[in-house]
């Protein structure tokens, strides 16, 4: 998502670089630029007419301040200015009431049922609630089993009743949660392949029946344009208090996420980077803007981290780091870790640069990690702990345990030593990241 636009955008502000300073004249070029990037982005023209009316206003009455360079300055306007067309703040979702009720709306094939599980799974882990989902969507066929496969997979309590009417369903849901100390009442509504009088009518009985604390809209990033008409059709019905973008992994052009708070003031909450079950992330404009302009996103990985690996051992790691002593036993518990955040190439994109290093186009085959592992696991924990010792006999030894070659435990062993060095120099200060 976005890497097509936010490549033209950043190849466009590049054509500014070596300037004196800023005029109408040397900026023209890159704001046509940026302008058709967003426009082939499926951004609305309204807002992108807007957008760059307002970084041309800013860039030609800014000061260039002896820090910055005409460049430097024109990239932060370009960055402000993202930030604000994707909501200026990050707006939380509501979970301190007790007990807190949510109600996600959408069109059918937008995701809504998946998101549920995926939403109480995320509150269950960052604030430690006790979710209750429950299924409304009694028309579209093997709905409330799907929610309730998905709770068992995530041990998350599903409440459901059949195709009793939803109003009745969501009050004897409600009474269920108070006996059973649930905190997080998470209702997934049906939905239509349009919008239409009956879809709106029992959304609107389901929200007067318990007020719920939040109204979320799921929808698929995929839709474009037609999205903002579908946010205002179910905002005028029933007041949204924000929305999710669905499917933002696959191959969106991404200007539905630009368009959707400026057009219609909703804002969005989350969106789903994955199809497994953890990949639901809080939308955060700014960290988004800086994904869009390749600057990374730092603050995106620490949360995934969050949670997986403890402060305590992350410190840990980094003294062995400084002094040269981590060894495979290490390497092997971080492998570990760093499994549970999901594909790999998922994380690296998220570093700065990593679109200009050509990193965003990696892809890591599982089976190629575990043979990794499989090496590591056929050592024995003293080999692990001093690599050093390994001769022939004993790679090959390690090569027919794995089931891998010999010179696969060499180029192993070979890329061990060389990122060793590397961690090393990188955390005693002697060598600058590429970013």
């Amino acid at each position: 998502m976005f890497e097509y636009m936010g490549d033209r955008i950043s190849n466009a502000i590049k054509n500014i670089r070596g300037l004196g300073r800023i005029t109408e004249e040397n900026i023209g070029d890159a704001l046509r630029e940026i302008r058709m990037a967003l426009l082939e982005a499926d951004v609305n023209y309204t807002v992108v007419k807007e957008f760059i009316n307002h970084v041309k206003e800013k860039a030609l009455g800014a000061e260039v301040e002896k820090s910055l360079k005409p460049d430097e300055l024109f990239i932060k306007i370009v960055k402000d200015e993202l930030v604000e067309l994707l909501g200026g703040d990050y707006v939380p979702l509501e979970t301190k009431k007790n007990p807190t009720i949510l109600m996600l709306v959408g069109l059918q094939g937008s995701g809504k049922t998946t998101t549920s599980a995926k939403l109480a799974n995320f509150l269950r882990k960052k604030h430690a609630k006790n979710p209750l989902l429950i299924a409304c969507d009694i028309y579209r066929p093997a709905a409330i089993t799907q929610l309730e496969t998905l709770g068992k997979e995530l041990n998350i309590s599903v409440f459901a009743e059949g195709t009793t009417s939803p109003v009745q369903i969501v009050n004897d849901a409600l009474k269920f949660a108070k006996e059973n100390h649930h905190d997080y009442l998470i209702i997934d509504t049906a939905g239509r392949l349009q919008i239409d009088e009956a879809l709106m009518q029992e959304l609107k009985d389901i929200s007067e029946s318990v007020h719920p604390d939040e109204t979320i809209l799921v929808i698929d990033a995929m839709m474009g344009q037609d999205a903002i008409h579908v946010i205002n059709g179910f905002n005028e019905a029933l007041t949204l208090t924000g929305a999710i973008l669905t499917k933002l992994d696959g191959n969106t052009k991404g200007g539905v996420a630009l368009s959707v708070r400026h057009l219609t003031n909703i804002p969005i909450k989350f969106v789903g980077d994955s199809e497994k079950l953890d990949g639901l992330s809080e939308f955060y404009p700014e960290r988004m803007a800086n994904r869009i302009l390749d600057m990374g996103d730092i603050l995106s990985i620490a949360d995934k981290v969050e949670g997986i690996i403890s402060e305590e051992e992350a410190l840990d790691t980094a003294k062995k780091m400084k002094k040269g002593t981590f060894d495979l036993e290490d390497f092997l518990t971080t492998f570990k870790q760093i499994k549970k955040l999901g594909p790999l190439e998922n994380i690296i994109k998220m570093l700065p640069q990593a679109r200009k290093m050509g990193l965003n186009n990696i892809n890591i085959d599982p089976k190629d990690m575990a043979h990794v592992e499989a090496i590591i696991l056929s050592m024995t924990p003293y080999e692990r702990k001093h690599p050093e010792i390994l001769k022939a006999s004993r790679k090959q030894r390690i090569a027919r345990g794995s089931g891998r070659s010999v010179e696969e435990v060499n180029r192993l062993l070979k890329q061990f030593e060389e990122m060793k060095k590397m961690m090393k120099m990188v955390s005693s200060g002697n060598m600058k990241m590429p970013f």
